[in-house]
């Protein structure tokens, strides 16, 4: 039996209890949701035998619900109301882990746009230290041009002191050579 096969047998019963009786009542159920109307209940038939009068209010009550489908009816309806509510309940819980998810990007968002930024500021630190040190070799290849042109002025200097010491040495020489030239003729 379908889920919507109780509606079809529902139907022929009421086509068979319409013809018999032709009031109409109003079912209240009590768990205050709305309320619908039921087909009417048949007449009770008159019998030779008739059971205690508790014994067929309530056997005809019940006869009546269930032919006309009413149980079946508000089973499924309570049914349908727990599966609405389960379906509710999973839509909380996505709702509430999406809301996790959404939270969970903004907060690696947020990270990550701190990380991009401690790596910017890095990136521009090795741009200056990489800039300074092409200052830095700049810097030194001047001083080593200007070592080795004061290495050459020394070198020319030495130069010229040894000539000078050459020229001073042989000066000494010819002076002694002179008095010594002098005091062996004496």
């Amino acid at each position: 039996m379908g889920l919507f096969d109780v509606f079809k047998d529902k139907d022929e019963n009421d086509e068979n209890i319409g013809e018999s009786s032709g009031g109409m009542e109003e079912f209240e159920r009590p768990d205050d949701s709305p309320s619908f109307q039921s087909e009417p209940e048949p007449a009770e038939e008159t019998t030779s035998y008739s059971p205690p009068a508790e014994e067929t209010t309530s056997n005809s009550s019940s006869q009546v619900a269930s032919q006309i489908g009413i149980e079946a009816l508000m089973d499924k309806r309570a049914k349908l109301e727990e599966a609405i509510d389960y379906v509710g309940l999973m839509i909380k819980n996505l709702k509430d882990k999406r809301t996790k998810l959404v939270k969970n990007i903004e907060d690696e968002s947020v990270d990550i746009r701190n990380l991009k930024e401690k790596l910017t500021k890095i990136n521009q630190f090795i741009q200056e230290e990489n800039e300074g040190l092409q200052q830095l070799t700049s810097k030194r290849s001047q001083v080593e041009k200007d070592a080795d042109d004061v290495g050459n002025i020394v070198y020319g200097l030495r130069d010229k002191i040894s000539e000078i010491d050459k020229i001073v040495a042989d000066e000494a020489s010819r002076i002694k050579s002179f008095k010594d030239s002098r005091s062996g003729s004496s």
